[in-house]
């Protein structure tokens, strides 16, 4: 007969940890399944100079928060996964390594069915937090010679073919790539879109404080323009070199070619939209309003800040506008996608789908007895999937579960 368990919680990253962690403090019976290691996705879909954009004081999974000597640092990816592994060790929890579900299914009065290594397992619950995202997306624009390869596989400067590199997104990952191919001296063309950046620091104070205070975290899904909106970029920025402003303007000062959205690729070249200073000058309203919104707030509660020093330097848009890269005469050696992912839920056997790739679900609650979710990007608020909040919903639904 196969193993029975009252609970199977699928990941062992930050979401599946946080709800290991309340399950053990309510005493109930439970395992998570890990394909890999704990912390896999960090080990495995992250390149090596990738650092947190969130300062170390943030990292508060339930029962362990940093108590580190520097709070205000941003931790290299060997640290981040360290603390993950730290924090599975400190709530003991019950991780099944190397083991890969491949489908759930539905079992009427009897729970679920979870498949895995060619096994299965019985449960009354399942909680998912497999991350935020699970799929690399690449549009399908065409088809080159030149290599390609998607941030998921990217790994460091060296791995690429000589050359220079078209980096393709704008967001985090792709601003933080450029920069780092600028660093070792290659030519990068960054095609950006509509994605938009934040000041690293503004008035004394890291912008993920601000973000706190002025409420910006705790937004809820339900304010956003539409549900496809949980599908947009990460505001871009870094954590490296302890913190700075990461974005087409900066990287456009540093000698990135700054080029528009790609509308198609062939064998020869690239062709782009218009729109670089279109986008630009949403980022820069972005930038200012996310300002705007730190000074009302100071303004309203009497809290005292230092005025901004920072200077505003004007970074015009580099000539000649490229509509059509040619990729062997450019010297192209690389197409780099960071063009972000897409959620993949195919594997669970009973309807889901929200219409956008989403399970349909309520702050990880879904419509089918025993199945919940954490960890999902925009769960519930913007939070739901950083080490800063998915504490919180893995409560909430631990609580559910508990029937409390």
């Amino acid at each position: 007969m196969p193993e029975r368990v009252e609970t199977i919680v699928i990941g062992a990253g930050q979401a599946g940890l946080s709800v290991s962690y309340h399950l053990t403090q309510r005493g109930r019976e439970h395992v998570v399944l890990e394909r890999g290691e704990i912390a896999e996705t960090w080990r495995t879909q992250r390149w090596d100079g990738f650092y947190l954009n969130t300062p170390n004081w943030s990292l508060q999974l339930p029962g362990h928060h940093y108590a580190g000597p520097e709070p205000d640092r941003f931790a290299p990816l060997a640290d981040a996964i360290a603390y993950l592994e730290a924090y599975g060790r400190a709530i003991a929890a019950p991780v099944r390594t190397g083991v890969e579900v491949t489908g759930i299914r539905a079992r009427g009065d009897r729970g679920w069915l979870v498949e895995a290594n060619g096994d299965a397992l019985e449960t009354t619950n399942v909680v998912v937090a497999t991350g935020a995202f699970q799929r690399p997306h690449v549009p399908v624009v065409g088809d080159t010679n030149v290599f390609q390869l998607h941030a998921v596989d990217y790994r460091r400067p060296e791995q690429l073919p000589p050359g220079a590199v078209l980096v393709v997104g704008s967001g985090q990952t792709g601003c933080q790539i450029a920069e780092e191919l600028l660093g070792a001296g290659r030519t990068v063309y960054l095609s950006i879109g509509s994605c938009p950046w934040f000041p690293r620091r503004y008035r004394g104070r890291d912008l993920v404080g601000w973000a706190i205070d002025i409420g910006l975290m705790d937004e809820t899904v339900d304010t956003l323009p539409s549900p496809a909106a949980r599908l947009a970029c990460n505001p871009a920025l870094s954590g490296n070199d302890d913190g700075h402003d990461c974005n087409p303007r900066t990287l456009a000062s540093a000698g990135a070619i700054l080029v528009g959205r790609v509308e198609r690729v062939d064998a020869a070249r690239v062709s782009f939209q218009r729109g670089v200073e279109e986008n630009l000058a949403k980022g820069d309203e972005f930038e200012a309003k996310f300002k705007s919104r730190i000074d009302e707030y100071l303004q309203t509660s009497g809290t005292d800040a230092p005025e901004d020093d920072a200077a505003t330097v004007e970074q015009p848009v580099p000539p000649p506008r490229i509509e059509q890269l040619d990729l062997r005469g450019a010297e192209v050696g690389t197409i780099l996608w960071t063009t972000g992912y897409r959620p993949d839920f195919g594997w669970i056997g009973v309807p889901l789908d929200d219409g956008y790739g989403w399970p349909a679900q309520q702050r990880g609650v879904t419509a089918h007895p025993g199945l919940y979710f954490v960890g999902l990007n925009w769960m519930h608020k913007r939070k739901s999937a950083l080490l800063l909040g998915v504490g919180e919903d893995a409560e909430h639904v631990v609580a559910r579960l508990a029937g409390e």
